[in-house]
């Protein structure tokens, strides 16, 4: 009853192409809580400029079993060291600029650093947890990202921001995937008739069937009455078929009302077609 799994590893590109650099990180925690981000999307590729603490057993303990992100960390004494091979940078920024700078929402800049990793590694940077980037760091990168989070409380946690990133990178994968191959990572799977759910949708006439089962029993415990009948089964009608009901389903609610015609001494209505209790619970078992 579930959807297949999404890839565990994500492509090539996106978990070493893409580097996460973080500048002078000052809490330990945070790089293992980035490295964690990084693992859950699918990223490796983790570069720390100078931290102040690295490694320790503070990070290794956030990193909650992503230990294999942090042990391939490449530590270096310097920006420009981090970023010297990239063909691409973007830097985190939530201040505005006296020059104003290429601005990019987080969707976009993953569209851009999955573009650009054709031509090399692309490097997307955070700075310091209480001041971020320099204005000569932001200076470096082609585009700023910009998390259009709450202005009333738009500050981040360095290793929520980065989840944000790699999150977006993470869908721009997966919506390639879709394109290319035709493959439903991304679809929803919400009623019968979606691929991956259990039990296909009741035909029209079982539904129907059900409806008169619903309306007899009602009649039999003196809920209804046909002769003044409201608008009560329309109501119900439009109630069930909004749901969706699966063949499956539909067994079991008429099973039920089977077992309210019993406890109520009265005969099953359409006993060739309705389903008995036992009989819905035998085929239930075989689906839940």
């Amino acid at each position: 009853m579930h959807k297949p799994a999404l890839p565990g590893e994500g492509s090539e590109l996106l978990s070493t192409r893409i580097r996460i650099v973080l500048v002078e990180t000052s809490h330990s925690g945070n790089i293992g809580a980035v490295a964690r981000a990084m693992k859950n999307m699918g990223l490796s590729n983790l570069w720390l400029v100078s931290p102040v603490s690295f490694p320790d057993e503070t990070s290794y303990a956030r990193s909650s079993g992503a230990a294999d992100v942090l042990d391939g960390a490449r530590v270096v004494s310097s920006l420009d060291e981090a970023l010297a091979d990239c063909v691409m940078v973007m830097g985190t920024s939530a201040r505005g600029r006296k020059v104003p700078w290429p601005v990019i929402p987080p969707p976009e800049a993953a569209r851009k650093a999955h573009e650009a990793t054709a031509g090399g590694d692309v490097a997307l940077v955070f700075g310091r947890e209480n001041s971020g980037l320099t204005n000569e760091e932001l200076q470096r990168c082609h585009f700023h990202i910009h998390i259009p989070s709450n202005p009333d409380y738009s500050s981040l946690n360095l290793a929520m921001a980065v989840q944000v990133l790699c999150y977006e990178l993470r869908m721009d994968y997966l919506r390639s995937l879709e394109e290319g191959e035709q493959r439903p990572y991304l679809g929803s799977m919400t009623a019968p008739g979606d691929e991956g759910w259990d039990v296909a949708p009741a035909p029209v006439r079982d539904v129907e069937g059900f409806f008169e089962h619903l309306e007899q029993v009602l009649v039999d415990v003196d809920f209804h009455r046909r002769d003044k009948p409201r608008q009560l089964m329309t109501r119900l009608r439009r109630l069930f078929q909004r749901a969706g009901l699966d063949q499956m389903e539909v067994n079991i609610l008429r099973g039920i009302l089977t077992a309210v015609q019993k406890a109520a001494g009265k005969p099953a209505a359409g006993a060739g077609e309705s389903t008995s209790p036992a009989a819905s619970r035998e085929q239930e078992d075989k689906h839940v």
